[in-house]
């Protein structure tokens, strides 16, 4: 795998109980330990750098989208979801990720840091998290609830209208992704606490005044990076000073 590798002081910031509880362990082992700050590049990969500015969160925003839009139709195309009515659940998701994509890269216009073919995907990583229908579901939610934390997370440093719009217009929807794949899982609808991939001892206590499960709670960029790191399905390498 190659990502940027991210640790805050020697602690783990993602939670190996929750990653264990969903199945999901083997895709965090690489930053559930203590790693140095680096980048462990392949060849080939472009670099993706994002500034700490309107233009970095958005393009960092249309990355965790172009990687939800990856997911549903490797999901789909898998064959480990048969029943109609998950099958038809993932396809309205994957379409509206696909959406989302063409969305933000007409918001962003010529401020575009990365074309899609220019994102390497892991495809064993891909491969081990669409194994079987539990993890694809699992998978799924961790994406969604991860989108709304990385979103509501930026939103407070987003100084353009227009892009503040586009962000929150998209934050919702994610939210209710997230509720509507529980749902087919028998879970609750809300994220609880337990289940956060950020413990609260690792969140921005200023982005977070206040916790519980009838708030959302807010991840910084650089907590977004490492729980996307976790999944192994991205090859690219990821600098800049948003996720600093």
């Amino acid at each position: 795998m190659t990502f940027l590798a991210l640790s805050s002081g020697g602690r783990n910031l993602l939670s190996r109980r929750n990653l264990m509880k969903w199945g999901l362990c083997g895709f965090g082992a690489a930053l559930l330990t203590t790693v140095p700050k680096t980048v462990m590049a392949q060849v080939g990969a472009k670099t993706l750098t994002f500034s700490a500015d309107d233009v970095g969160i958005l393009n960092f925003a249309l990355l965790l989208e172009e990687l939800e839009a990856a997911f549903y139709p490797a999901a789909l195309s898998s064959g480990k979801i048969t029943s109609p009515r998950e099958i038809d659940y993932l396809r309205a998701i994957g379409n509206h990720e696909a959406a989302h994509v063409k969305f933000l890269r007409q918001v962003l216009g010529s401020n575009v840091l990365f074309q899609t073919a220019d994102l390497s995907l892991n495809q064993a990583g891909l491969s081990a998290l669409i194994s079987d229908r539990s993890k694809i579901l699992n998978t799924a939610v961790i994406l969604e609830d991860l989108g709304v934390h990385a979103y509501n997370g930026a939103g407070p440093s987003l100084t353009n209208p227009t892009y503040l719009l586009a962000a929150g217009s998209i934050v919702s929807v994610e939210g209710r992704h997230a509720a509507g794949v529980r749902s087919l899982l028998n879970r609750p609808a809300t994220e609880a606490d337990s289940e956060r991939l950020v413990r609260d001892t690792n969140l921005n206590a200023e982005l977070n005044p206040v916790k519980g499960q009838a708030y959302d709670e807010l991840y910084t960029p650089r907590q977004v990076v490492e729980a996307v790191g976790s999944f192994k399905i991205l090859d690219n390498p990821i600098n800049g000073s948003l996720v600093a």
